[in-house]
């Protein structure tokens, strides 16, 4: 079966940051979407982040499953080797790199890639899920028992990413994959979103119909302090 896709993408610098770093790729014909959020204090992330969406831009469209999913490990290891070859060229020391999440449906499945903070959600059911895993330093913490799930978005390394396009060494990415359901809606966002916004206050707006652009606003009205993106995909029989 294949479903009729929907989407709803929104950024937003944020209530304090005078620039936006994240980038948005919304492509539901071909059912390919990303988000990418540059690192936060490394200079350029916005680089970063707009050279991943711009290589995913050039996958062509009428790919299968695997020749979808090919390409984007693809794009995204390209990206990955040329923003640490423009790193090296602008001097010791420094970095361009940038968190990613793709989210990829095809027929009956859909899959996700991710390198870094960014997350991916499923709302079924009236549940929310987190799809992905963070790759940060309190994620870490978390999984030895060092520290406690509520006291990781407060901890003072919370922004410490542990992986991301363009970073040092060989590209690592992790992948999921599942069935879609009827009604399925996933969120894919930055984590200026969940560290503003818990988790159960995002699965209401998703439960109530709200898109992207009404979720990222609510972020931002409490006073985001970080870039905030999201997007929203509805899987409609």
């Amino acid at each position: 079966m294949s479903w009729r896709l929907t989407s709803h993408a929104a950024t937003h610098p944020g209530a304090v940051r005078p620039r936006n770093e994240d980038a948005l790729l919304d492509r539901p014909e071909y059912g390919l979407w990303a988000v990418a959020d540059g690192a936060g204090g490394h200079g350029s992330g916005d680089v970063a982040s707009a050279a991943i969406v711009a290589a995913l831009e050039t996958i062509p469209p009428g790919l299968s499953a695997a020749e979808l999913l090919a390409q984007v490990r693809l794009k995204l290891t390209q990206v990955h080797a040329q923003l640490q070859e423009e790193a090296a060229r602008r001097g010791p020391g420094r970095i361009l790199a940038s968190t990613v999440v793709v989210m990829l449906v095809r027929g009956e499945h859909f899959a996700m890639l991710w390198a870094g903070d960014s997350r991916g959600y499923l709302l079924r059911d009236g549940q929310l899920s987190r799809v992905t895993r963070d790759h940060s330093l309190v994620q870490e913490l978390v999984d030895q028992g060092a520290l406690r799930e509520e006291e990781a978005e407060s901890h003072p390394q919370a922004n410490v990413i542990t992986r991301a396009i363009g970073a040092m060494g060989e590209l690592e990415l992790d992948k999921i994959s599942g069935r879609v359901a009827e009604g399925d809606r996933f969120l894919l966002c930055t984590d200026g979103l969940f560290k503003t916004m818990a988790e159960h206050e995002i699965a209401a707006m998703l439960a109530a119909g709200s898109d992207a652009a009404d979720i990222v606003t609510e972020a931002v009205g409490r006073g985001a302090r970080d870039n905030v993106s999201a997007i929203a995909v509805d899987c409609l029989g």
